[in-house]
């Protein structure tokens, strides 16, 4: 008997393996059934390891969107592929989670959108830094507005020597872009989802290209080719939303500075503040004194959210499926993920220009 979602995956390199197959292979409902990559060995070796007795490999995404018995698809490939693959697979009738960023650019994420609206079909992006025990408090916190007005914030992605020398991250043409578009775009959407705003304003941006041109034997995956090193290896953004707010975000593989973190944001809103710097920490004025409190969060599970999982990538991997079996809205909206990718794009153009850059 087959079980509810039958589920394919094209691309089988290291983020499919150890974050969408490990959380899925614990799920009783799906079954993982195609495997599509590049390279054959890596599908077969992800057949290997979750496949289910029937599953099959792909080299081409659109052999593997002709099952007709496969209704999810996970694309986990490089960033410019991930349009056309996604609006493929959606037009196929598969509901879609794709890895972030959305896509390489703006454009190419309105594609994924409007396919996603004209289909009928879920879409979806892999944020699963939403997914923290801690992001998951500050949230609610947020809901109930006890920061009141979020109107200041910044988002971090700053990491000393840790530039991924694997794959195809130095490619700008496959990629899109360096940091920014790989861990700033997780510590922008964690920081919009905090303050539940979408509407940007405008954005000035500035991108460097000063680390990358030379060796460095301390980086974490081992030195890089500054050849080969085609994106920026630090940026930094300044985004006003209509209604006032402003945000800054900080983002670099390779930056010499102790004040190191990625994936965290900083709050300042009217009736307090909040941040990830060290563990989750709220603060503000009560009772004529200013206090600092640490929250506690231990691996304890999400209070409000029916589950005993804590790691982000199960916890986003189960409530995808539940929004499929209960045709609810995914956590991470596409609406909300093209919005991350047009102030990407904004920030780069910025850099590029000199200039300011505005929204319609």
């Amino acid at each position: 008997m087959s079980k509810e979602l039958r589920i394919g995956f094209i691309g089988c390199g290291g983020i499919a393996i150890s974050k969408h197959l490990s959380a899925l292979s614990k799920i009783k409902e799906v079954e993982l059934v195609g495997f599509c990559d590049l390279i054959l060995d890596q599908a077969e070796e992800a057949k290997e390891k979750v496949g289910s007795p029937v599953a099959k490999t792909y080299t081409d995404y659109r052999k593997l969107l002709e099952d007709q018995s496969i209704n999810v698809v996970h694309i986990c490939t490089p960033n410019r592929s991930h349009s056309e693959i996604a609006v493929a697979a959606l037009e196929a009738g598969k509901h879609v989670m794709c890895e972030k960023p959305m896509a390489i650019n703006s454009m190419e994420a309105r594609k994924m959108l409007e396919a996603s609206k004209r289909t009928g079909k879920k879409l979806t992006i892999g944020y699963q830094n939403r997914f923290r025990p801690d992001s998951q408090y500050l949230h609610e916190l947020c809901l109930r507005g006890e920061l009141g007005e979020i109107y200041f914030a910044k988002a971090h992605a700053i990491r000393r020597r840790a530039v991924p020398t694997w794959g195809v991250f130095l490619n700008e043409s496959e990629q899109g872009g360096g940091p920014l578009i790989d861990i700033g775009t997780h510590a922008l959407d964690l920081t919009l989802w905090m303050m539940n705003n979408y509407q940007p304003k405008y954005v000035v941006g500035r991108t460097f290209h000063k680390l990358s041109q030379t060796q460095n034997a301390a980086n974490a995956w081992g030195p890089w080719d500054p050849e080969q090193f085609t994106v920026e290896d630090s940026a930094f953004g300044f985004i006003v939303m209509e209604n006032g707010a402003t945000i800054i975000l900080e983002s670099s593989w390779a930056l010499n500075t102790l004040d190191e973190g990625e994936a965290k944001t900083t709050l300042c809103g009217t009736k307090g503040g909040a941040d990830m710097r060290e563990g989750l920490r709220l603060n503000g004025e009560r009772l004529g004194k200013l206090y600092t409190t640490n929250v506690m969060l231990d691996g304890q599970g999400v209070a409000y959210y029916d589950s005993k999982q804590d790691d982000p990538a199960d916890l986003e991997a189960r409530m995808w499926i539940d929004c499929l079996l209960n045709n609810t809205e995914p956590l991470v909206k596409p609406e909300e993920a093209l919005v991350v990718t047009e102030i990407l794009e904004a920030i780069y153009e910025s850099a590029k220009t000199g200039t300011e850059v505005r929204f319609d």
